[in-house]
């Protein structure tokens, strides 16, 4: 039998789909990146389904919806060693790869979590950790650095190069290779801790600062002294991470857009290096590749930072899937989701979906390009659970037309967890939004309104569109925590 083909998935984090050559930006170069995609097949309206970085990072490698695998960062749980060997990369091991990881792991796996050191012995090859990097090596002392180099608690592009490249050389020959390569960069733990120093190399010293005044501002950019309640304060206030700040005076956002154009270069060199190096060994022919991030972020829009609420800033992501022995060249557009990677990587190997997976394969779209008949989805489910920091849980639905956005009362919300963990000892209340009513609504006209501006719900609420809209987000919301498994996660 014909050995099954390697795999390479590599993870950037927090970057938007439009901050690459591919994905229009005037800057930023991405030269390999974009010799990738004309390679294979570029997504160009793909999206997570969750903006945050565990959540949306947990559907990456499971195939779940964010209500399925129930893990988050306000979340109780940890997947379950059950739930990542029923993963694409689980699935894999047990197909007979070979398996190494570069970079961080946001995904607490075990009984006590990131503590359980479960990756890090379930991995052939591991060189990562499961913290946020700065751009410079940590300051590690006493057993910080027990399973893991020092370097890579730094998010400097080349680190990972030569964590890829060290896993190349010491991999079982004999054996088809799984290896996954996922940055910290362009994240703002990166952006914000980058100095510009002498010793640094002079991509990150003065790549763009000439054209950083040329930096596109969104169309829909609010300053901070200009900014309105996008939702009613009752709703969400408007608070968010502080990290990123930054959104609030267009001189401040630019500058992080120069670095992250930076980090995304560095991303973009090491993409060409890994070719190469995948060429020098012959194993051009049998190795796919397959680029993505977790989420995007909220420059600004509607005076707006960061993650976690359903625009369309945070929720599209570049996705490119590399397959050398299908013909490339194709630009996709249909709804396609981070679930949708996992069942794809496991049918490009020649295996089936497992059949705890939510997604769909991708192989159709990568064959036929962008006929639609060969896609049934017409309308993909978003969600939101995470309500630290004043974020509110919503949900809602994405179609080629519209976006239908529904958010649900914090207190009431609250309120009911407190009695579940008092009734169960178990708070896990991804799939429950159902029971109540939401507080707030947004539909948004995606063909005349793409930048979601205006909230047209109020002019449609006669409308039998809006009713049709609530009753399939219901239907979706419904479905997707129905197969709810609880033995995909475990209390930590």
């Amino acid at each position: 039998m014909t050995q099954r083909p390697n795999i390479i998935h590599i993870l950037s984090d927090d970057q938007r789909a439009d901050m690459w050559g591919g994905g229009d930006h005037p800057l930023i170069q991405t030269p390999h990146l974009d010799a990738l995609a004309r390679d294979g097949t570029n997504f160009m309206s793909a999206r997570c389904t969750s903006a945050l970085c565990t959540p949306s990072r947990a559907s990456h490698y499971t195939g779940r919806w964010e209500r399925a695998h129930g893990v988050n960062f306000n979340s109780p749980h940890a997947l379950s060693e059950l739930g990542w060997k029923h993963g694409w990369v689980g699935q894999l091991q047990q197909a007979g790869y070979w398996t190494a990881w570069v970079g961080k792991n946001h995904v607490p796996v075990g009984r006590s979590g990131y503590q359980s050191n479960y990756l890090e012995n379930f991995f052939d090859y591991w060189y990562g950790n499961h913290n946020h990097s700065g751009f410079y090596p940590a300051e590690l002392s006493g057993d910080a650095g027990r399973q893991y180099a020092m370097a890579s608690q730094q998010t400097q592009p080349e680190v990972f190069a030569q964590g890829a490249m060290n896993a190349l050389n010491q991999r079982d020959h004999n054996r088809p290779f799984c290896l996954c390569v996922t940055f910290n960069a362009p994240h703002e733990s990166a952006t914000g801790t980058m100095r510009m120093q002498s010793t640094d190399d002079e991509l990150y010293r003065t790549a763009y600062r000439d054209a950083m005044h040329e930096f596109p501002i969104p169309k829909s950019y609010r300053p901070w002294k200009q900014s309105y309640a996008k939702l009613p304060l009752d709703v969400y206030n408007g608070v968010q991470l502080p990290g990123y700040d930054y959104v609030k005076i267009p001189h401040f956002l630019r500058e992080t857009m120069t670095r992250q154009a930076q980090l995304i270069t560095g991303i973009d060199r090491f993409i060409g290096e890994l070719r190469l190096r995948l060429k020098k060994d012959g194993l051009t022919e049998n190795t796919i590749i397959i680029y993505s991030s977790d989420h995007g972020v909220l420059f600004g829009e509607h005076g707006l930072g960061g993650k976690a609420l359903l625009y369309d800033p945070a929720l599209r992501v570049p996705l490119v899937i590399y397959d050398p022995r299908m013909v490339g060249g194709v630009s996709n557009n249909e709804l396609v989701a981070v679930p949708d990677i996992a069942p794809t990587i496991l049918n490009l190997c020649g295996l089936d979906s497992d059949e705890s997976m939510q997604g769909d394969s991708l192989v159709p779209l990568m064959q036929a390009g962008s006929s639609q008949q060969v896609w049934s989805r017409k309308q993909l489910f978003i969600e939101n659970l995470f309500d630290q920091q004043n974020y509110p849980r919503c949900e809602g639905l994405v179609s080629k037309e519209w976006k239908y956005i529904r958010y649900f009362s914090r207190k009431e919300l609250a309120d009911q967890q407190q009695v579940r963990l008092r009734n169960t000892g178990d708070d896990y209340h991804g799939s429950r939004l159902s029971l109540h009513e939401p507080v707030y609504e947004e539909l948004f006209d995606r063909q005349n309104d793409p930048d979601e501006k205006e909230n047209v719900l109020n002019t449609r609420r006669d409308d039998k569109l809006l009713m049709q809209v609530r009753e399939e987000c219901s239907a979706l919301a419904a479905q997707l925590a129905g197969d709810d498994r609880p033995d995909f996660r475990v209390l930590k």
